[in-house]
């Protein structure tokens, strides 16, 4: 089943008020990027209501059954990046938190209570008059623990860029701390390519120093008590750590307070970047961190936090991310392959 909500096409006319135009002019204005661009209701996997957003280069498909969740994510005629649970497909309903896959948006830092609460019921939409249009996703509001969750969702006119914007508001009575987190779930087989800062020489003896920040350390990782560095998925590099989805091992996590801006996702031949940002002077959680990656058996799951807020009552907070996709990138054996294949791709853009 699909319905098509909306489908932005070349205007028909041209309203002239008192000026003079010559033939050229007036001609139909060109709207190339709108003749594609279609947000579609479908159905998808057991899901009965879900919005298929397409630009003719990519296409995301977001349930309004469950979550939010933003289920898919690909290039046109490409595979969903996002990992689908195939026990979860289709259901709702139920006390349990449910993953479902796809990207979702958590509250920070990790508890047994309102990070796990479930989100398991409809999700209603909203279409902001804008061109390209920015949907609005507001779940139930999760009244136990004060927390109203949405997503802002902009998939560009053309290409593959997306921006989600998160949005937790305390409807609570009371203030409360907390900080936003968006996890996107990888579908299995693919590598992480997560750049680091430019290494530079120790300075020596004080007098070779321009200031105390000579010595001081300029990165910070938070580590689970899951994770082992002689676990072969990881590498540590110059230039970069590398995490690889593995289907025959378990649970390993890192976090960093990750500041150069974006993280990759290499997956047979497609290279999903996920841009985050990084607040100076901000504190934030699990000690420090704004990034964390976890992978196990079945998926790997590239986060970004905000900053720890103390929220009052009645005030929201937002974080926002930014996707894209490449498509045709060829894998690489070390770090001048990173350079070569995808950090030139990426500031080519």
């Amino acid at each position: 089943m699909v319905d098509t909500l909306f489908k932005f096409s070349r205007p028909s006319f041209i309203l002239v008020v008192g000026v003079a135009l010559t033939a050229a002019q007036l001609q139909p204005a060109r709207a190339p990027a709108a003749e594609n661009y279609t947000v579609e209701k479908i159905e998808y996997k057991g899901w009965k209501n879900n919005l298929r957003v397409s630009n003719g280069d990519a296409e995301l498909i977001i349930t309004l059954d469950v979550g939010p969740r933003i289920l898919s994510y690909k290039l046109a005629g490409g595979k969903n990046m996002f990992k689908e649970f195939e026990d979860t497909l289709g259901k709702t309903g139920g006390k349990d938190w449910v993953s479902y896959g796809g990207h979702r948006l958590w509250v920070g830092p990790e508890d047994l209570t309102r990070t796990y609460a479930p989100d398991n019921g409809p999700v209603d939409s909203k279409n902001l008059e804008s061109f390209p249009p920015q949907i609005v996703l507001t779940p139930g509001a999760d009244k136990e623990y004060g927390i109203q969750r949405s997503m802002r969702v902009i998939l560009a006119k053309t290409g593959s860029n997306v921006e989600v914007i998160h949005t937790i508001k305390n409807i609570g009575d009371k203030e409360t701390e907390l900080a936003p987190w968006a996890l996107t779930v990888m579908a299995p087989g693919g590598v992480e390519v997560i750049p680091l800062p430019e290494k530079k020489p120790h300075p020596g003896p004080p007098k070779n120093a321009r200031s105390p920040k000579d010595y001081a350390a300029n990165q910070l990782m938070s580590i689970w008590p899951f994770t082992d560095f002689k676990d072969g998925r990881w590498d540590i590099g110059t230039k970069y750590i590398t995490l690889r989805q593995d289907a025959k091992k378990g649970a390993t996590k890192i976090g960093l307070a990750h500041k150069l801006g974006w993280i990759g996702y290499l997956n047979d031949g497609t290279l999903f970047v996920k841009r985050i940002p990084y607040q100076e002077g901000k504190t934030y959680p699990d000690q420090g961190v704004n990034f964390e990656t976890f992978t196990n058996e079945e998926m790997l799951e590239i986060e970004s936090m905000g900053p720890m807020i103390k929220l009052p009552a009645g005030a929201t907070v937002e974080h926002k991310e930014t996707w894209e996709l490449y498509k045709d990138v060829e894998s690489f054996k070390d770090e001048a392959g990173i350079d070569k294949h995808i950090k030139a791709r990426i500031e080519k853009k």
